[in-house]
C-alpha cells in the first residue's frame, strides 16, 4: 500500500507547467472509484461545493471540519492514487487552527489541498496579504511536522471580482508561492494573455478552473499551465443526466441506453 508521503510527493510531481494535471472533481466514495479507475486518471481531487451539496448543506464551510474530514477519509480510502481536498478556508479563524486541521486532514489520508483567500466565496473580500500567507504556511508547517510533502494549490480569488487587480493577483501568488504553496490556483484568468502573463510572473505552476467557453484544454497546456479543475461543473453534469433520466423514466419513455449498465465498485 502507497504511504501518505508517497502520494503527496507523487502528486505534487504532477503539477507540470505545460504538461498540466487534469482532476474531474469528485465528492464521494463511489464517484471517487468511478473516476480513480478511468485510463489517463493520475489523481483526484474533491470540489467542497460538492461535497457539501452531498451531504445537504451549503458550500462556504458549511460543513463542519468534522464533516469535511470525514468526507476527505472515505474518498481517500476508495482509492490508491492522490486525492486533494477542497479545503476551502481552512475551518479555522487563525493560522495555528488551520495548521491543527491540517494536521488532521494529513491522518484522513490526503495528499495535497486547495485553500483559498477570500472571506466569503470568490467575489468577497479578502484576508490581508500577510495573514492569507501566514494560512498558507501553517498548511506547510503541518506538513513538514507530518513528514508528509503535501501538495498545496493555494487559491487567490483577487481577479474574480475585477481584473483590474492584477498586481495584487500576482503579489498574492508569489507570496503564497514563498510560504510554501505547490501551485497557485487563479480565479478570473480570463484570456490567453492573462493565462501567459501570470504563468510568466508567478513563481509556481498556475492551476486554473475551466468551463465551457473558456480557452480549451488543449490551448492552456500550450500556454503552460500547471493543473486544470472544472470544481462543482461535475456534479452539475452528472446531475444534469439524472434529471433526463428521471423526466424520461416518468413520462414511460424509453429506457436511457445506460440504464442497465452495472457499476463495479
Amino acid at each position: 500500500m502507497t504511504s501518505t508521503a508517497e502520494k503527496a510527493a507523487a502528486l505534487s510531481a504532477l503539477h507540470v507547467a505545460g504538461d498540466p494535471l487534469v482532476v474531474v472533481n469528485v465528492w464521494d466514495a463511489m464517484t471517487a472509484r468511478i473516476v480513480a479507475r478511468t485510463p489517463g486518471v493520475r489523481a483526484l481531487a474533491t470540489a467542497s461545493h460538492s461535497v457539501a451539496f452531498s451531504l445537504g448543506v451549503d458550500d462556504g464551510e458549511g460543513m463542519s471540519v468534522d464533516m469535511a474530514l470525514a468526507a476527505a477519509a472515505r474518498i481517500t480510502a476508495s482509492t490508491e492514487l492522490p486525492v486533494s481536498v477542497d479545503f476551502e478556508r481552512g475551518y479555522a479563524p487563525d493560522a495555528a487552527g488551520v495548521r491543527q486541521n491540517v494536521a488532521r486532514l494529513i491522518e484522513a489520508g490526503a495528499a495535497g489541498l486547495n485553500i483559498e483567500d477570500s472571506l466569503a466565496g470568490a467575489t468577497s473580500a479578502r484576508r490581508p496579504l500577510a495573514e492569507a500567507a501566514e494560512r498558507v504556511a501553517a498548511v506547510r508547517a503541518a506538513a513538514d511536522a507530518a513528514g508528509v510533502p503535501l501538495a498545496i494549490n493555494a487559491r487567490t480569488d483577487t481577479l474574480a471580482g475585477s481584473p483590474d487587480n492584477w498586481s495584487e493577483a500576482i503579489d498574492r501568488a508569489n507570496a503564497y508561492a514563498d510560504a510554501g504553496a505547490t501551485s497557485i490556483f487563479m480565479l478570473g484568468l480570463r484570456t490567453d494573455q492573462m493565462v501567459a502573463d501570470a504563468v510568466a510572473a508567478v513563481r509556481a505552476p498556475i492551476a486554473v478552473f475551466a468551463h465551457p467557453g473558456y480557452i480549451s484544454l488543449a490551448r492552456l497546456a500550450e500556454l503552460g499551465v500547471g493543473r486544470i479543475s472544472f470544481g462543482p461543473q461535475i456534479l452539475g453534469l452528472t446531475l444534469h443526466h439524472l434529471a433526463e433520466a428521471t423526466a424520461q423514466l416518468t413520462a414511460r419513455g424509453e429506457y436511457p441506453a445506460e440504464l442497465g449498465y452495472r457499476y463495479e465498485l
